[in-house]
């Protein structure tokens, strides 16, 4: 099978019907933590790539966990890009949580990431090169949350349309066997009106809503 076949193959399994309901299976895990943790909540890493992204998810989490966020991103480009974003992301957390949600913010590496992408810079939007971008930031954090004893580890990227929340919870469940202090927490924040609910947010704080993903592929691909 060559790329466009498996790329063919892959977009008609996103559209099959037979998908695990990952919300569901997220009400499910935190329905088990009055057992696992009576006396506290537990400590989450949440991995956001952007506030549009992640405000909603902050709330919805929020009431079940203690949360902390990490911005890793060096896919970003250009480097103001993400500065843009990383600095409506510190807006948002002081103006809505009154600096109360830690963030981490990791170095900026982007012309060497540029390059890692760069071996798949033809795939279309959302296929391999994607996949392996999403792999590597979300390795790198859960690598930090399992080394700083979080309980949690998940991400904000299933709240986007154009991501594949099956895919991304594939990920992360595979990366949760690499470490063992650290659980993956499977998700899917657009499920439950969340996409509804964060574009509220969105207008009550005139928060900024880029429109491409981050790279320069993306970049290319959304303005060409």
């Amino acid at each position: 099978m060559n790329d466009f076949e498996e790329y063919a193959a892959y977009v008609r399994g996103r559209k099959s019907s037979f998908k695990t309901n990952w919300h569901k299976e997220a009400l499910k895990e935190i329905g088990t933590f009055e057992q696992k943790f009576p006396d506290r909540k537990p400590k989450i890493l949440l991995h956001a790539c952007c506030v549009v992204c992640a405000c909603w998810p902050m709330d919805f989490l929020s009431d079940a966990f203690d949360v902390t966020l990490i911005y890793n991103n060096p896919n970003i480009w250009p480097k103001e890009e993400w500065e843009h974003r990383l600095s409506e992301l510190k807006r948002y957390i002081h103006e809505r949580w009154n600096d109360s949600i830690p963030l981490i913010v990791t170095e900026y590496t982007g012309e060497d990431y540029m390059k890692y992408l760069s071996e798949r810079k033809d795939d279309p939007e959302g296929w391999k090169r994607c996949f392996g971008c999403y792999e590597k930031r979300m390795d790198e954090a859960f690598a930090y949350a399992d080394a700083h004893g979080f309980d949690y580890f998940t991400t904000v990227m299933t709240f986007s349309r154009q991501k594949d929340s099956q895919k991304l919870n594939e990920i992360g469940l595979k990366l949760g066997e690499k470490y063992s202090r650290t659980k993956y927490f499977t998700s899917d924040f657009k499920k439950a009106d969340g996409q509804v609910k964060s574009n509220a947010i969105c207008d009550a704080y005139d928060l900024y809503k880029q429109n491409y993903c981050g790279c320069v592929y993306s970049f290319r691909d959304e303005n060409s």
